[in-house]
Parts: C-alpha cells; structure tokens; sequence
C-alpha cells in the first residue's frame, strides 16, 4: 500500500476503488457498504466442490485486495462519524484511569532487581534494572520508546541478559507478523554490537559462557518455529550453525533455559506430543541429549532441580501428574511418581525451589496455588477469600528464596503482586495496580452461575456489575467466551471494562468447554469432533442468563476474538436471533479452507485441535459449523469485525471473506462493519494508549447499540 493511497481523500480513494469494489461509499450516513467482486473459485476436496467467491482476497499484494479494506474502513468511517466525540470520551475516561508513569514490582535475580516502567504521554515500556530494591541506581537496559521511533508497530520480545549479566538479547518486530530480528546490547557500554539476526522467533537462551547463543527461526511460509541455531558472539549470522530442526510439520520447536541455569532445552510440541532435548549450559558445544522420545498422546513439561528432572505428565493420568528422572537417565523408564494423578484436580504447573515445591491446580474452574515442602508434599493452598477469581504463581528466578510471588486478580479487584513466605504462611501485598479516577472495589459485586448446558453439563459463568445494577431483566450485558486450545479464561479485573458496567452493563465471562477451566475433560470435551460443545454452551449459558434476568433479551451483546472469533461467527450461524450485537476481533471463520492449505499458518500443528479436513469424517463436521461456509439468507445481529493486515495467526482475508458473504447474503440492515488495521497483526496495535483507542471504538459500538451515548 503506498503513502498516497493510506492517506487518501474519500474522493480521491473513489477512484482508485471504483474497479475493485464499485461506487465508494460517501461519508453519510446513508453511504452504501462496499462490494466485493465475486470471482468464483472451486475448492475441492473428497469429492465435494465448493465454489468460494472470495478466495482472491487473499492477496495482499493486490492493489484491489487493499482497495477493498480500504474501502471497509472508509465506510466504517461513515458509519461511526457522528459517534467520534463519544468515541474520545471513552478513550479519554479509559486513559485517565492508568497510571501513566507506572512500574511493575522488581524482581530479584542475580545481585539485580528487574523491572519495567512507563513514562507519562509514552507508548512503550523501558526495561530496566538496578543493584539496589528502591531503584535508586537505576539502568535503562532497554527504552522501546527509542527503538519504535519511525515505525507504525513495534513489539519486542526475547529480553534475555547472560548468565554473567553484562549482555541483553532482544528481538524486535516492526510489522506485526511475528518475524523478529535480534540484537545484543553491552550494558556497560551501551553499545549495540553488529550481530544482528533476521526473521527468529524471539525465543532465546544463553550458554553459561556469555557468548553463545541459542535460537529459532521459522519456516520463511508458514511461519512455524522449526529450526533452533547456535551463534557465537562477533561471529557472522549467515555461519551460525544448525543444532536441530523440527521436520515433523505437526510441531513446533523453541529454546529455553531451565531456573536452575544449569541446562539448555529445546521442547517440540504439538496438541498431543513433546519431546525435550537437554544440554549443559557450561558445555555449549556439546551434544543435546533427549528425556524420552515422543510418543503419540504422551504430553510432558521439563524442568529442573539439583540431580534430577522434574516431569509433569499426563502419563496414565488424564489431569496430568509430577514425576522426576536423573539427569543421567532421565528416559520413561526411570520416572519417579512424586505428586499423583487426581480426579477433579487438574496440575497445570510446578515451581521448583530448594526448600518447596509450589503447584498450580484446578479444581471446579478455580485455580489454587498450593506450597508442598519437599518433606510433607500435601502442603498449604493459599486462601483467596472470593468466589471467582484468578491467580497465578509470578516471577519467580531464584530457586534459593523461602519467598513466593503470585499474582491475584478478580473481577472486582485489580492485578495484585504478593510475596508469600513459605516458611510462615503470611503474605504481603507488594503492590496493586492503581485504578485512577475514584475507582472503588466495594461499589462493584461479582458472581459465579452455572448454567446447564443441553447435554447436562455445568457450565461455570463468572460476571461483574455496579451495585445497584437492577436484576430485573432489564440491563444490559456483555458476555465473552473463547473456549479453544485448552486456552481457560478466567475471572480478571480489566479497567477498560468501566466504560460498560458504569453505565450500566453486566459483564459475563461464560467458561465453555474447550478451555481448561474444569480440568482436562473439559478441553477434550470441546475440540474435533466434539467441537460445537463449544458454541452451545455459549448459547445455553446466554439463554440462562436471560431467563435468570441478568440480561436483557433486546440488549444482550456478545464478544470474542481469535478462535473467540470463530465461537462467535459459528454462535450467530446457529442462533441469528439471539445477540443485539457481537464483536468478532481477527476471527478464525474460514476453518475448512484454512485447514485444507498447509502452507499458511498455524495449519498442520492443528490438526489434532481442529481435525485434519483430509480426513472426510473431519472434513464433514468442520464444513457443518465454519462460520463462513454457513451464512445464511436472514437476518443477524448488529456486527463489528476486526483484523490486521499482517496477522501471522488468523490470516486477514478470513475475516474479509467472511464480512463480503455476509454483505451478499443477509437479509437485514443491521451495522456491518469491517476495521482493518493496516499497520498491525494478530495482537492490534502495539503501543499502549492505541490499544485503548482500539477498545474505546469497539465500547463506542456497543454502546451506540444499547442506546447509551453519554
């Protein structure tokens, strides 16, 4: 896309569109929506031909292909015109409730505290670091303010300082689909060395050396992290050598560093599978050796302690148990039980430090930090003291610390560090987001439902809403589910979220199956060819909000993203009737096309959450619930949809193709509207203060549809 044509006048963006999507639509608001052309293209499989007209979306180096996001978001323009002052106010309210020039909570690592920091009107972070606690010394290792200047986007990920803390590894994204470029910075001198590494993923690990690096890259085309390097400081990255490749196209690899510091591993996994490989950290030339091969429906996660591997599994135990190896033998046959398996508990991680061992469990949808003493491993669960909640075990580098951090959030109460001495069983509260602007916990009330699914089930719904909320059945609610990958969505504070409840909105989160909220039975409950388990329970958990007055049937709204997204478009396929509005951001809603083409994104690693459409029985039921193969001619809620241009994950023609069926084929005139981030990937925009101008259009939407304008 050039300059001229982003910054185009709404006339001189007409005649560049007129070939690609007819008239462009005035900035009225009776403006007409943007059509696509239709281009028939047959797709075939198991005999079946289906003809896609809009499969020539996916080109994004066709100008015409642009033209018509363009376009979209041209007639969005219009559409949302009038709302723009409101749309400012919400972000305004949004921004002022942040504390601008905030910090995280240092941690301790290695004779440094770790931390990052914002400063006010800046959209990126600075990461930083000092020898003393009160940051009086402080060093700015990293200012991403800096390194974004002149970019649209910028994501940095990988920060990783050597084991002799002088160096820093950092990988930058300037686009947003996910391919990095690493530097290394002296943070003595400042000096940014010229080492420089293209198209990497981001994950990265010293040897204990500090001068050897280990690495991966992805497949240049379907951006699968298959590939893991070695490279030598000063050396030229073209000669960095191969350590191991991941030839199986249904995993991926990525490289990381054991707390202990003492070992370098490369875990491959798929939706079914893993397989680590482990090396000496003091011996960075050395020979990976491998903890157990892989085996078809054998998971397991590695780490380590003193002489032996610490193995969490699902080895004969569906909800995943702990057992440990000797690092000299660390293959099946020499795993030792040490935390069973147990029904209704599902182990969702491990800590490991000298004197305890800290797990994270499951148990009815709610997590549970529980510290076991190595001598009496029952141990203590920490008390959170409210009916729905989330937390979770925090940074924690040191093994040699009695002192454990977590973090605690509900819906009523802000993201809150605390460190928890192990030995004493108290707990301090070292800081708790500030909420700006006369926010108070005790105006605010939140719940845990259940609501029966049609099969039976229990499905757990976690909601928020302002006393004096009515319960009437007559306020409106937002509900948001996602429900894949095994992927849980707790119950979290988000201060953005004010702009609904305190104008009145209940705010729901539905736990469908194909998260993990209720153990692993609930993922398994809700992929392949259990996968509409999903959007039922979505829609049973919304008609059980209206029948128990929490919603109200003319404003009940609904939202979700990613495989979220698909949940929705496959929800309002199945019940057009029973949303006011819906939010799909980067949704996954062509799963058939998607799926059949490998060499896309995200395709033959998903193949055992999806199915593999080349069976026919897989084909068959993916093809009954996509959300795009499935428009129909009728009428549907009021819709937002959301994309980027370079989106690595959900690839953005899918929801363009979706938003174009649905303009050929709905019956209604209800708001359709597409908003393009032409600079963004997956995530959205980077930079803090876009993000919540991002939010604040999606509030303004919602709001504009409940009949709130102030």
């Amino acid at each position: 896309m050039t300059h001229a044509l982003r910054f185009a006048s709404v006339l001189g963006l007409l005649l560049v569109l007129i070939t690609a999507v007819g008239a462009m639509p005035a900035r009225t608001a009776n403006a007409q929506p943007p059509k696509a052309q239709q281009r028939p293209h047959v797709l075939k499989a198991h005999g079946h031909e289906r003809i896609d007209p809009y499969y020539w979306l996916r080109d994004r180096d066709d100008q015409q292909v642009i033209s018509y996001l363009e376009a979209e978001n041209a007639y969005l323009k219009t559409q949302m015109v009038e709302y723009e002052a409101f749309e400012n106010k919400l972000f305004e309210e949004t921004k002022a409730r942040i504390k601008q020039d905030d910090s995280s909570v240092p941690y301790q690592d290695d004779g440094y505290w770790y931390y990052r920091r914002f400063e006010e009107g800046k959209q990126y972070p600075l990461f930083c670091r000092s020898k003393s606690r009160d940051q009086s010394d402080e060093q700015v290792m990293l200012d991403v303010n800096q390194l974004a200047q002149g970019h649209d986007y910028c994501a940095v990920r990988g920060t990783t300082v050597s084991t002799d803390r002088n160096l820093l590894a950092f990988a930058v994204d300037y686009v947003g689909r996910r391919k990095y470029t690493m530097r290394i910075k002296n943070l003595a001198t400042g000096e940014i060395y010229p080492d420089e590494i293209a198209d990497v993923t981001g994950s990265v690990a010293w040897a204990n050396d500090n001068q050897t690096l280990f690495y991966t890259r992805q497949d240049p085309q379907t951006l699968r992290s298959y590939r893991v390097f070695r490279h030598q400081l000063g050396s030229d990255p073209a000669a960095d050598k191969l350590i191991y490749e991941e030839k199986d196209e249904t995993f991926r690899c990525g490289v990381f560093k054991t707390r202990s510091k003492q070992f370098i591993m490369i875990g491959s996994s798929q939706t079914l599978s893993d397989e680590y490989r482990f090396l000496d950290a003091d011996d960075p030339l050395g020979e990976f050796g491998i903890v157990e091969p892989r085996q078809r429906n054998l998971e397991y996660s590695v780490d380590h302690l003193g002489d032996h591997f610490y193995i969490r599994t699902n080895l004969e135990a569906e909800n995943f148990r702990l057992v440990k190896a000797p690092v000299d033998s660390p293959q099946l046959a020499h795993w030792e039980e040490i935390i069973p398996q147990r029904d209704g508990v599902y182990l969702q991680g491990v800590t490991l430090f000298e004197n305890f061992l800290v797990t994270q469990e499951r148990e009815q949808g709610l997590i549970q930090i529980r510290v076991r003493p190595w001598e009496a491993l029952e141990g203590e669960a920490v008390d959170f003291g409210e009916p729905t909640y989330t937390a979770r075990v925090g940074q924690n580098p040191q093994v040699s610390t009695d002192k454990l951090r977590y973090t605690y959030t509900s819906m009523t109460t802000p993201s809150s560090v605390y460190e928890y001495d192990m030995k004493s069983g108290t707990r301090t509260l070292l800081k708790q987001d500030p909420v700006l602007g006369g926010f108070d916990s005790e105006n605010y009330v939140t719940e845990r439902l259940w609501a029966t699914a049609r099969d039976g089930v229990q499905v757990p719904i976690s909601l928020v809403y302002r006393k004096g909320t009515p319960l009437d059945g007559s306020a409106p609610l937002m509900l948001y589910g996602y429900g894949s990958y095994g992927s849980s969505m707790d119950a979290s504070f988000s201060s953005d979220r004010l702009n609904l409840i305190d104008r009145g909105f209940i705010y729901a989160i539905a736990h469908i199956r194909g998260g993990q909220e209720m153990g692993r039975q609930w993922y398994e409950g809700g992929k392949l060819l259990e996968k509409k388990n999903t959007f039922t329970d979505f829609i049973d958990a919304a008609e059980h909000l209206i029948a128990s007055n929490y919603a109200n049937p003319r404003r009940i709204f609904a939202r979700g993203g990613s495989a979220g997204g698909l949940l929705i478009g496959a929800v309002i396929n199945m019940r057009p009737d029973l949303f006011t509005g819906v939010v799909a951001d980067v949704p996954f809603v062509d799963v058939v096309t998607t799926m059949l083409d490998d060499s896309i994104p995200l395709t033959t690693n998903e193949y055992d959450e999806w199915g593999n459409p080349n069976v026919k029985e897989y084909y068959d039921y993916m093809l009954s619930y996509s959300p795009y193969d499935n428009v129909g001619r009728t009428d549907y809620p009021h819709i937002l949809v959301t994309t980027g241009l370079h989106d690595s994950q959900v690839q953005y023609w899918e929801p363009a193709k979706w938003v174009a069926r649905l303009r050929e084929l709905k019956t209604d005139d209800h708001l359709l509207l597409l908003k393009t981030n032409m600079s963004a990937g997956h995530g959205g925009a980077s930079g803090r203060f876009s993000r919540l101008k991002e939010i604040a259009f999606r509030h303004t939407f919602i709001l504009r549809l409940a009949g709130i304008r102030e």
